[in-house]
C-alpha cells in the first residue's frame, strides 16, 4: 500500500520524464528573457535598445571623422617650410587647401596673417585652433550622457519590477506564487543588466574618442608650435 511521501515521490519523478526516460530542459531565449517582463519592463528595454543604437551610430561617425582628421602628409610641413622661405605664399596657401586637415587650417590661418605682428598670428591661430577642436569634440558629450543615464534608466526598470512584485505579493494576500513573481523579477534583471551593458558601451567608445582627439590636438598644438618658429627665424 503505498502512502503519502510515495505518492508524491512518483508525482516528481514522473513530471521529470519525457519518453525514453530523459529529463525535461526548458530553455530560454534571449528575445523571451527581454520580453519576459511585461508592459513596463519592454518600455525599458525598449528606451535602452534606442540608446544603444545611437551610442553606436556616434561612435562610428565620430570614429570616421577622427581618422580623417588625422591624415596629414608626413612631409606636409617640409614644403610649407620650403613655402614660406622662398615667400611662396600663395602657394604654401593652396597646399594648405588642398590637404583640408585640422592642422593645414591652422597653417593657412597662420598664412594669411604673415606680415602682421607675430602675437596676431599668434591669437588667429589659436582661435582658428578652438574652432577646430570644437568639431573635433561634436556629439562626443552625448555617449558621456548615454553611458551614465543607461545604467540610471537600467535601475529605474529594476524598481519597477520590484514594485511588480510587492503588489503581486499584496494582491494575494502575502501569499507567495513564484508564476506570479516572475514578470516583476524578469524586469528587475534584465533591464539592469541591458542599462549596463548600454553604459559600459557608451563608456568605453567616449573614452576611446577622447584619447584619439587629444592625439590630434597635440599634433596641432606641435604644429602650431613649429610654424611659429619659422616666421621667427631669419630668412
Amino acid at each position: 500500500m503505498l502512502n503519502i511521501q510515495d505518492v508524491d515521490s512518483l508525482s516528481v519523478a514522473n513530471d521529470s520524464l519525457q519518453e525514453g526516460g530523459e529529463s525535461v530542459e526548458k530553455t530560454l531565449s534571449i528575445w523571451e528573457l527581454l520580453t519576459s517582463g511585461g508592459i513596463g519592463g519592454q518600455i525599458v528595454i525598449a528606451v535602452l535598445a534606442v540608446l544603444l543604437f545611437v551610442a553606436i551610430y556616434l561612435y562610428i561617425e565620430r570614429l570616421m571623422a577622427l581618422k580623417e582628421a588625422s591624415k596629414i602628409d608626413k612631409g606636409f610641413m617640409n614644403q610649407i617650410k620650403d613655402h614660406i622661405t622662398n615667400r611662396r605664399f600663395d602657394s604654401a596657401k593652396l597646399l594648405c587647401q588642398h590637404t583640408n586637415s585640422p592642422v593645414s587650417r591652422l597653417v593657412e590661418k597662420g598664412i594669411t596673417r604673415i606680415g602682421k605682428p607675430l602675437e596676431d598670428i599668434n591669437s588667429a591661430i589659436e582661435n582658428a585652433g578652438k574652432l577646430e577642436i570644437y568639431n573635433l569634440e561634436k556629439n562626443t558629450s552625448m555617449l558621456a550622457t548615454i553611458s551614465g543615464a543607461g545604467p540610471m534608466i537600467g535601475f529605474l526598470g529594476t524598481v519597477v519590477g520590484m514594485i511588480v512584485v510587492f503588489f503581486e505579493i499584496e494582491k494575494g494576500g502575502g501569499q507567495i506564487q513564484i508564476d506570479l513573481l516572475a514578470g516583476g523579477i524578469y524586469t528587475a534583471m534584465t533591464t539592469t543588466v541591458v542599462g549596463l551593458i548600454v553604459g559600459v558601451f557608451a563608456y568605453i567608445g567616449y573614452n576611446h574618442l577622447v584619447v584619439k582627439t587629444d592625439k590630434i590636438v597635440n599634433k596641432m598644438e606641435a604644429t602650431a608650435v613649429e610654424f611659429l618658429d619659422l616666421l621667427n627665424d631669419p630668412v
